[in-house]
């Protein structure tokens, strides 16, 4: 008697997490400019994977098909392999679908790999400009200010691209790009994947906490989306030691991203 349940209960539950789930997504794309030119800004190699996937991926079946930037401001050279994870970015975002010659990554001597040093928000502005003024980028996505791991190169990357927008003129003939982060989830949730895939697909669960932001776009993969992301974190081979697996099992940013508007003023 058992057995018919359970098979019915594992039917349901697949046929849930199967299918890309999203809500308010045109957020990113509510712009004069057509097609959207969306740009995910990164602090090392394998961030686009092991953050942004879920997010990636639904953008290339959006209806509104926005072309997609990768700047990553490192190569991740803190263990001296910065070359070799040049190599493996690109592996990654080839399988995530991020086009050749709409992907770059920066060797600046003052942005290097470093888990203690926070990067200076004006140096990652200036790395920044001429990215976003010469692709006509309509909306940055990056980091929040906690870094999803604490990192300090992750959380530096929101606050350079707020100095970068705050100073941009605005005029008929140019738009200023808008800002959006990742919203940094408690750790309990953060290590709950599948259930968090659920609880958010049902809109049980909400982790915008800022006050002074809107929560806007909230992608959730399927389960084909989840396996695109295993792979482009396979291409990492170098980072791949024991605990990436069990991120990979139950990290809640293999499935789910939730992002904010970072409000700018002019200075």
């Amino acid at each position: 008697m058992f057995f018919p349940f359970f098979l019915a209960a594992v039917s349901l539950l697949l046929s849930i997490l199967y299918k890309p789930s999203e809500f308010n997504t045109d957020a990113l794309s509510e712009q004069t400019t057509s097609p959207p030119r969306v740009l995910l800004l990164t602090a090392h190699p394998d961030d686009e994977c092991f953050f942004f996937a879920p997010t990636i991926l639904a953008l290339r079946r959006s209806s509104s098909s926005p072309e997609i930037f990768s700047l990553c401001l490192s190569s991740g050279n803190g263990d001296g392999i910065g070359e070799r994870r040049k190599g493996e970015l690109a592996r990654s975002l080839d399988i995530l679908g991020v086009e050749k010659d709409n992907r770059w990554i920066i060797e600046h001597p003052q942005l290097q790999d470093n888990i203690t040093q926070q990067w200076e928000a004006e140096i990652i502005a200036e790395v920044l400009r001429p990215f976003v003024t010469e692709h006509h980028i309509t909306s940055v996505l990056t980091f929040d200010t906690k870094g999803i791991s604490l990192h300090p190169n992750h959380f530096s990357l929101p606050l350079g691209a707020s100095y970068l927008i705050k100073s941009l003129p605005s005029s008929s003939h140019t738009s200023v790009p808008r800002l959006f982060s990742l919203v940094t989830v408690p750790v309990l949730p953060k290590y709950t994947g599948l259930p968090s895939a659920i609880l958010t697909r049902l809109g049980l669960t909400s982790q915008a906490s800022e006050p002074t932001v809107d929560l806007l776009p909230v992608f959730i993969s399927g389960i084909p989306d989840y396996l695109t992301t295993v792979r482009a974190i396979l291409a990492h081979d170098s980072q791949m030691v024991w605990f990436r697996y069990l991120y990979m099992t139950f990290s809640r940013y293999m499935w789910v991203n939730e992002w904010v508007e970072i409000k700018t003023q002019k200075a």
